[in-house]
């Protein structure tokens, strides 16, 4: 087990440097000069403008940019805004807290309610409430996420009154519900989906017929037999959707307007804050390696046969 972590350790290596080249490569490609941006409309001096890309290190050759941004992402600094001067890392640190909490709200909602439904339609394939669930799931893969996101705001906010329709500066967990249940829908469709076509396979499998047949508790068949061996293409989806759901939280983030790293990369990308990107970027990246890591060590705890060389 120590090898294999180890060995899976030093292959993100290369997998963190290419995510990251590849979106500092994608900002220099972008039109435009954030420098004179920067200056908006007034007229700049062509001197001073060459002084403050000299200072920025906007001058070098694009290689050697990056090279001086990963050195000092090694020792946790992420540059700084061109616009207002502050760290990077001070501007990250105070908007990535909220989206870690909206990515986890939805995340659970996602599991629990994902996973619930699933082995409900999975348990009686074929059956009234699986074709029910066929059509939900068609239903919240089909609308696009602005439009459940302004639905629900109308309906929960405005109509029933049940929530604000927006998030406050100092938000609480109850604000963050209805955002995340909107930001994790799509991710739930997948997760029933995939939770029942597993679990109606696996019903039919001779392991489980054998259970059955020894005069097992159907309770212990589906807990113990059934749901560990169906868990395993659900918890490998799972497993990747902490890191998509904090990376799509741009929309839901705009629809309630919550300040987080969605929030932050928009801005970004528009006022050309290459720094600021690559910087969100590189903290999604090392969640999605973590996140895949630990799906893989879960392996063996959903199926005893499965072990690490």
């Amino acid at each position: 087990m120590g090898h294999y972590v180890a060995r899976r350790l030093l292959q993100m290596i290369p997998v963190f440097i290419g995510s990251t080249a590849l979106v500092f490569l994608m900002m220099y490609a972008l039109p435009g000069d954030p420098v004179r941006a920067l200056a908006g409309e007034q007229y700049s001096d062509p001197v001073q403008i060459a002084a403050l890309k000299a200072e920025l290190g906007l001058d070098q050759p694009i290689w050697l940019q990056y090279w001086d941004y990963l050195t000092g992402l090694v020792q946790g600094d992420f540059g700084r805004q061109i616009a207002s001067g502050r760290p990077v890392a001070d501007v990250i640190a105070e908007a990535w807290p909220v989206t870690v909490q909206l990515a986890l709200f939805a995340l659970v909602f996602t599991t629990v309610v994902g996973i619930s439904l699933g082995v409900i339609a999975g348990l009686r394939p074929n059956s009234l409430r699986d074709r029910g669930l066929l059509l939900l799931t068609l239903v919240l893969v089909s609308v696009p996420s602005f439009v459940l996101g302004r639905m629900a705001q109308y309906f929960f906010a405005f109509q029933l009154d049940l929530v604000e329709p927006n998030v406050s500066l100092d938000e609480s967990w109850t604000e963050l519900l209805l955002p995340a249940t909107v930001l994790g829908a799509l991710s739930l469709a997948y997760v029933a989906r995939l939770t029942r076509t597993s679990v109606a396979e696996n019903l039919r499998s001779d392991y489980i017929r054998t259970a059955i047949a020894k005069g097992l508790p159907r309770r212990r068949v589906i807990g113990v037999h059934l749901l560990r061996n169906s868990m395993i293409p659900v918890v490998t989806y799972l497993g990747t959707d902490l890191g998509t759901l904090m990376a799509g939280a741009v929309v839901t983030e705009g629809i309630f307007n919550i300040h987080g790293i969605g929030n932050l990369v928009f801005d970004a990308l528009g006022h050309r804050e290459g720094s600021t990107v690559v910087g969100v970027v590189s903290l999604i990246v090392v969640v999605y390696l973590i996140c895949s890591l630990l799906v893989d060590l879960l392996y063996a705890v959903l199926d005893p046969r499965i072990r690490y060389a």
